[in-house]
């Protein structure tokens, strides 16, 4: 990915040193978004896993003004972090925002940062993400975006009571 600035936000690979950031920027969207009650649940280690997910898929962070203010991470089918991909299909999971900045924008622009990505990459026709059934200010973004709900691949998390709700944009 070569960074891309689009108005003052410049969205780019993210760094080792952007690693914290990424961790409280993620955390801190989940838990004031109400997707889970408190710090210690298990699925908010693995949020705040950064150096794995790393290791594993691609993530990009948005930056204004020198400060790191949301995050998110690509995947493609057959790869560790890939919930849902199938072939032909760019991935995108734990999109976050700084609570600070919500509402202005910035995960618009990374979503558009996504779609243009993935239009530019050979054999992708498709990008496709999960969001929790709950998560009712991503699916108005997504929907905005042209994204389809896609019942039939909807699944539920292990050992949990949590439905994720599959979109998908055809390229």
């Amino acid at each position: 990915m070569t960074p891309t600035t689009r108005t003052d936000l410049t969205i780019r690979p993210v760094t080792e040193t952007d690693y914290d950031d990424v961790r409280r920027i993620t955390c801190a969207a989940y838990l004031e978004a109400g997707y889970f009650e408190a710090p210690d649940h298990p699925y908010m280690r693995v949020l705040a896993d950064v150096e794995h997910r790393a290791e594993h898929a691609e993530i990009w962070v948005a930056e204004r003004a020198g400060v790191v203010v949301a995050s998110v991470a690509i995947t493609f089918e057959g790869q560790r972090y890939t919930d849902i991909a199938v072939a032909g299909e760019l991935e995108f999971r734990m999109l976050a925002v700084d609570p600070t900045v919500q509402r202005g924008g910035v995960g618009r622009l990374m979503v558009e940062a996504i779609i243009e990505h993935a239009r530019s990459l050979d054999g992708i026709t498709a990008v496709s993400l999960t969001s929790g059934s709950d998560m009712t200010r991503a699916h108005a973004l997504y929907h905005s975006m042209g994204f389809e709900r896609q019942p039939e691949r909807d699944w539920w998390v292990r050992d949990e009571e949590i439905l994720l709700w599959v979109f998908r944009l055809s390229l």
